[in-house]
C-alpha cells in the first residue's frame, strides 16, 4: 500500500450452472488463494455464486434462496481474508429480481449494486429475467444488517484514503453512459466490472479495446472479470478474458479458454495525481452517492508491477520505428513552420559528430525537403578545438557531405586562445572557464554566419541536457529554434538509429551507426592519445537513469522515495541502489539549480508528454529550494 501501490486480481473459478454451494466452495477457495498471493482487490465474474446462464432457473425460489444463503456463508468464511471481495448473485428486493454486485471485507457485506443496462438482444434475454437498477436506492437485511442496494455505491479504504472503488456489470460498460463514467466522476478510481460476455469471432479484440479506452477516459483503473468455459452450455460459449487495465494500459490479460486469474499491481496515486493535473477533469461531485468504507492491512504491496526503465523509448520494434517518424515529422514541421514565418532560406547549425547535432541536422535536412528546397542551403559548420578528435571530426564532416547540406570548417582554437590572453585566463587550467569559453565561441560563429547568410541557427541541446542544466548559459544553451528541446537523451540515440536503419544508403547509415557508438561528450577538454577523455555520463550520471527520474517526476509527480523504489525495481540488475541513490540526489540538485537557464529558452517543438519550455509545460521558480526533496532522499530507510 505504500507509495499508492495495491494488488487486485480478477479471478476465473469452475462454475457449476445452478450450483451454488459449489461455487461458493470456489469462490472461498479462491479468494483465500489470490489473498495469500497479496491481492487486495478480487473480483469474480457476473452471477458467479449461481452461474449466469440459469435462464428460466432464475425464477425458481429455491435457487435465489440458496444464493443468498451462500452469499452469508462467503462473508462469514472470508472473515479472516484481509481484501474486498467482490461477487456476483440474482437478488430479490421490493419484490423485483435483480443482477447485483456484492461488495464483501472482513466478514462484513458492504453493499449491492444492481446492474442498469440489461441486454434484451441476440443470446440475451435478462430482461426476462431481471429489473434494471438505475436510481434504485435502499437497504436490504442481510445477516441481521441493513445493507444498502444502490447503483450510486463507493467503497473507500479507511487505510489508503487515495483508494475510492465501485462497481458495473458487463452491459453496463457497452452503454451510451455507463454508470462508470458518473461513478469516476465521483471520485471512484478503481471501477470493478463483473461481466458474462460469451465469444464471438473478433469480440476478444473489441472487449479488449472497450476496457482500455474506458480506463484512459476515467483516469482509473479497471478489473474486468468475465465468465469462463464452465458457463458455457447450449449456444454459448464463455472464454474468461479477464483484464486489468490502468489509464489506458493493459497491465494484465488472461489467456482465453485457461480458466485463469489475472493479477496486477495497480498505482493510486499515479491516478490520483493525473486527475489532479489535467484541469478538465472536473471536482468530484459524490451528491447522490453513499460512501461505504472498508479495511486493508497495513502492509508494503511487493512491487509486482512492470516498470519501464525506457519510459520515453516503445519497446515494441514496430511501435518504436512508428513513434520515431511521428517524432522526426513533429520536429521537420516546426523548424518548417518558422523558416516559413521568418522567410529564412538558409538553416545554421553546430556540427560536432555527436548525436545531438546529428539528429539537429538529420531534422534541418527533412525540413527543407518538405519546403523543397535545396539542402545546399543548410550550413553545417564544423569547429574543431582543444578537444576535438579525428572520430568526430571525421563523422561530423562525412555526414554533412552525405546529406547534401554546406559544410564549414572554422577552428577556433586561436580565437579561444585571444579570449584568454583577453581575459588572463591561464590556458592550462581547464576549468569551468576554460569550457564554456570554447562554447560561447561556438555559438558566437554559428550566429555571424547565419547572419551573413539572412539564416536562421537551428539548437542541438536536448531534453535530458536542459533537465540537468547541461548547457553553457548563453553558449550551446540558445539558438533561434531547438528542435531537440523536448526529446531526451534516450530517444535521441533511437532516432538517430532508425534513421541508420531507413535511409537506404550504406554509406550514410554506417556514418550514423558510428556516431551512435561514440561516447556522449561535450569535447572541451583535450583527448588523450587521439580518445575522447571527457564523458558526460561520467560527470552527471547515465542518461538512462536521469530519463527515468525526469518522467517519473514531471509526469506523474511523484514524491522522490517512490521514484527511487521504483528505479531500484526497473533497473534491478543493471544498478546498484547506492548508485541509484548517488545519481538520484545529483539529478533534484541540478533539476533545481538549473532552472534559470531553462526560463529563457528559445522556441522548441513539444513531442512528448514531458518538456522544460517555460512557456509551456514547466512554470517553476527558478530559485526555488530543493531541500524537501533532498532530505526525503537522506532519510529513506532501506
Amino acid at each position: 500500500m505504500r507509495d499508492g501501490f495495491i494488488k487486485a486480481a480478477a479471478a476465473a473459478i469452475d462454475v457449476r450452472v445452478a450450483d451454488c454451494i459449489h461455487n461458493t466452495d470456489e469462490i472461498i477457495k479462491k479468494a483465500k488463494e489470490l489473498s495469500k498471493k497479496g491481492a487486495r482487490i478480487l473480483v469474480f465474474p457476473e452471477l458467479s455464486i449461481t452461474g449466469y446462464t440459469c435462464q428460466d432457473l432464475f425464477w425458481q425460489e429455491t435457487l435465489l434462496n440458496s444464493a443468498r444463503e451462500q452469499l452469508l456463508r462467503a462473508a462469514e468464511e472470508l472473515k479472516e481474508v484481509p481484501g474486498l471481495i467482490i461477487v456476483g448473485l440474482p437478488y430479490v428486493y421490493h419484490g423485483k429480481l435483480y443482477n447485483v454486485a456484492a461488495a464483501i471485507n472482513q466478514g462484513e457485506i458492504l453493499g449491492l449494486v444492481p446492474k442498469e443496462y440489461l441486454p434484451n438482444y441476440g443470446e440475451f434475454y435478462e430482461a426476462r429475467h431481471f429489473s434494471s437498477g438505475k436510481n434504485l436506492w435502499g437497504y436490504t437485511e442481510l445477516g441481521g444488517k441493513q445493507v444498502p442496494v444502490m447503483e450510486n455505491l463507493l467503497f473507500a479504504c479507511r487505510e489508503m484514503p487515495g483508494l475510492i472503488v465501485a462497481a458495473e456489470i458487463c452491459e453496463d460498460l457497452w452503454a451510451a453512459a455507463p454508470p462508470s463514467v458518473a461513478h469516476a466522476m465521483a471520485g471512484a478510481n478503481v471501477i470493478v466490472n463483473l461481466s458474462a460476455s460469451d465469444e464471438t469471432v473478433g469480440k476478444a479484440d473489441y472487449r479488449r479495446e472497450l476496457v482500455k479506452s474506458q480506463s484512459a477516459r476515467l483516469l482509473c483503473a479497471y478489473i474486468y472479470a468475465t465468465a469462463g468455459y464452465g458457463e458455457s452450455t447450449q449456444d454459448l460459449v464463455f472464454g474468461g478474458q479477464h483484464l486489468i487495465c490502468e489509464n489506458g494500459a493493459v497491465l494484465k490479460e488472461a489467456e482465453m479458454f485457461q480458466n485463469q486469474s489475472v493479477e496486477a499491481v495497480l498505482d493510486v496515486n499515479r491516478l490520483v495525481e493525473e486527475r489532479r493535473r489535467i484541469s478538465t477533469w472536473h471536482e468530484e461531485k459524490r451528491e447522490g452517492y453513499l460512501t461505504v468504507e472498508f479495511s486493508l492491512p497495513v502492509e508494503e504491496t511487493k512491487l509486482e508491477r512492470f516498470i519501464d526503465p525506457n519510459p520515453f523509448v516503445p519497446d515494441s520494434q514496430g511501435e518504436r520505428e512508428k513513434r520515431c517518424n511521428e517524432i522526426l515529422m513533429i520536429q521537420a514541421m516546426g523548424l518548417k513552420k518558422r523558416l516559413e514565418h521568418t522567410h529564412c532560406k538558409r538553416a545554421v547549425l553546430g556540427i560536432s559528430g555527436g548525436l545531438d547535432s546529428t539528429l539537429a541536422l538529420l531534422v534541418t535536412a527533412r525540413a527543407f525537403d518538405l519546403l523543397g528546397m535545396g539542402r545546399e542551403h543548410i550550413t553545417a559548420v564544423t569547429m574543431p578545438c582543444f578537444g576535438t578528435t579525428d572520430r568526430t571530426y571525421t563523422n561530423a564532416c562525412e555526414l554533412t557531405r552525405r546529406l547534401g547540406a554546406t559544410l564549414i570548417e572554422v577552428d577556433i582554437k586561436k580565437a579561444v586562445l585571444q579570449h584568454f590572453s583577453d581575459i588572463g585566463h591561464d590556458e592550462n587550467v581547464h576549468d569551468v572557464t576554460y569550457e564554456n569559453s570554447q562554447a560561447r565561441e561556438r555559438t558566437q560563429v554559428i550566429m555571424d554566419i547565419a547572419n551573413q547568410q539572412g539564416g536562421m541557427v537551428v539548437g542541438t541541446g536536448d531534453l535530458s541536457e536542459l533537465a540537468l542544466g547541461w548547457a553553457t548559459y548563453n553558449g550551446d544553451h540558445m539558438s533561434m529554434y531547438g528542435v531537440n528541446a523536448s526529446v531526451p537523451k534516450t530517444l535521441v540515440r533511437h532516432l538517430v538509429r532508425y534513421y541508420a536503419d531507413t535511409c537506404g544508403e550504406e554509406k550514410l547509415s554506417q556514418i550514423l551507426l558510428d556516431i551512435l557508438d561514440t561516447p556522449v561528450s561535450p569535447e572541451l577538454l583535450p583527448p588523450k592519445d587521439g580518445v575522447i577523455s571527457q564523458k558526460t555520463e561520467d560527470l552527471v550520471g547515465p542518461y538512462e537513469l536521469h530519463d527515468f527520474f525526469l518522467y517519473q517526476m514531471l509526469r506523474f509527480h511523484f514524491r522522490p522515495g517512490k521514484i527511487y523504489r521504483m528505479a531500484k525495481a526497473a533497473f534491478a540488475g543493471v544498478y546498484e541502489p547506492e548508485v541509484i541513490m548517488k545519481w538520484l540526489k545529483t539529478f533534484y540538485s541540478r533539476f533545481f539549480a538549473q532552472q534559470f537557464k531553462r526560463s529563457c529558452l528559445p522556441d522548441g517543438p513539444k513531442v512528448g508528454s514531458v518538456a522544460v519550455s517555460p512557456r509551456g509545460d514547466l512554470r517553476m521558480p527558478s530559485d526555488a529550494c530543493v531541500r524537501i526533496w533532498m532530505e526525503e532522499l537522506e532519510n529513506i530507510q532501506e
